[in-house]
């Protein structure tokens, strides 16, 4: 029974995390210049009695607690992300961003207050036998502020036996909790292709090497790396997002050079390099068939968001505690969007997993102008969280 102490002393301040986290999202901050947001974190982790160290990668802030003992000598690790995006927000509610062309679109602002829920309670109890360490990332939408606070020496000079993160889920019920004891996000690559072609008019076209007409061949090729190329067990997506040639303005100039722009996500090492591989053949030899070159500049961004299957099943059996069964959900479908944890988990064994918010039902996912943290799930996070930091370094063993 003591495991549901951790969500109902957070119910006592739940208002005062709500306001926390509307004040977040009224003052949204990108990536690498959350000075306010960091400010108020650091400023209420000092509050609360830790020790506090700010700016590990650039605004990343980390606070660090003792239990009531340290005879384990386990430290566990616990992470929010707190940017946000750039995006108009559309919602009129009194909480709106005040910052134009900035928003809280995918709930960061939720995981910092959810964090400092767990962080709260466990300074005020301190019923584990260890040391907490609160991580409060900056930077995680396509920045990698995960991998800029390792390269900061986060893990030389915090430990961590385990680290743990969550994210919060329009697809699943309030309160819910999903979780996969292996893949849960998606590897994030950018490629980008040039093909280089020769202009000329386009009442003649064959006066030239046309650079649109090899592109079209391109995409239609590159259709053909997943479907013929991994195995139906497998998950891979290759999408091109972006085409760009000419001038809208010239309907007879035949352009020189035409660009493509896209992803490609995996969950395997293997799948990923040979995609590149795959890839790099399909251009090259697709425009050299028509007479032009193409070059392929790929970018690996985030690797797989893999969690370790001990602490993942860890996870599900503290929440099974804390909920009941019915609130689990152990084999969660892996999504295949990216996420910086990942960037963690390469260093640290670990866990990432999901926290319904509800809101799909109405359409509104994240990244979605009309999107807005669910203030209601903030202590079964905290809850969460907490738990997972006093069954990790329980005082009576």
């Amino acid at each position: 029974m003591e495991l549901l102490s951790p969500c109902a002393l957070i119910g006592g301040f739940h208002q005062e995390l709500t306001d926390f986290r509307r004040d977040l999202h009224a003052h949204p901050e990108l990536g690498f210049q959350e000075m306010r947001t960091s400010g108020l974190v650091a400023g209420m982790l000092e509050a609360l009695g830790m020790t506090v160290h700010r700016n590990i990668g650039k605004t990343g802030v980390v606070g660090v607690l003792h239990g009531k003992r340290s005879d384990s000598g386990r430290m566990i690790g616990l992470r929010a992300d707190m940017d946000a995006l750039s995006m108009q927000e559309s919602n009129g509610f009194a909480h709106a961003s005040t910052r134009p062309g900035l928003m809280h679109g995918c709930g960061h602002d939720g995981h910092t207050a959810i964090l400092m829920g767990a962080a709260k309670y466990l300074a005020q109890t301190r019923n584990f036998d260890g040391t907490a360490v609160f991580i409060f990332q900056p930077a995680e939408e396509g920045l990698g502020g995960a991998k800029a606070m390792i390269e900061d020496g986060l893990f030389e000079r915090f430990d961590c036996d385990a680290i743990y993160a969550l994210h919060n889920w329009p697809g699943l019920p309030p309160g819910m909790i999903g979780i996969n004891p292996g893949p849960m996000m998606a590897a994030a690559d950018r490629f980008e292709v040039v093909i280089q072609g020769r202009g000329g008019h386009g009442a003649h076209p064959y006066q030239t090497i046309d650079p649109v007409l090899v592109a079209s061949h391109v995409i239609t090729a590159l259709q053909s790396v997943v479907s013929r190329n991994v195995s139906a067990l497998d998950a891979a997506v290759v999408t091109v997002a972006s085409v760009q040639a000419g001038d809208p303005l010239a309907m007879s100039v035949i352009p020189d050079q035409a660009k493509l722009v896209g992803t490609v996500r995996t969950f395997r090492h293997s799948i990923q390099s040979m995609i590149e591989s795959r890839m790099r053949t399909l251009i090259e030899q697709v425009a050299a068939g028509f007479g032009a070159s193409a070059t392929l500049h790929y970018q690996k961004i985030y690797p797989a968001t893999i969690n370790t299957p001990k602490e993942a099943m860890f996870v599900a059996d503290v929440a099974t505690e804390l909920f009941g069964a019915k609130k689990v959900v152990r084999d969660l479908q892996p999504s295949m969007g990216a996420e910086d944890f990942s960037f963690m988990l390469e260093h640290k064994p670990g866990a990432y997993f999901r926290l319904g918010q509800g809101g799909a039902e109405g359409g509104c996912y994240l990244h979605n102008p009309n999107y807005d943290f669910n203030d209601a799930v903030i202590p079964a996070g905290a809850g969460l969280f907490a738990a997972l930091v006093e069954k990790s370094m329980p005082l009576n063993q």
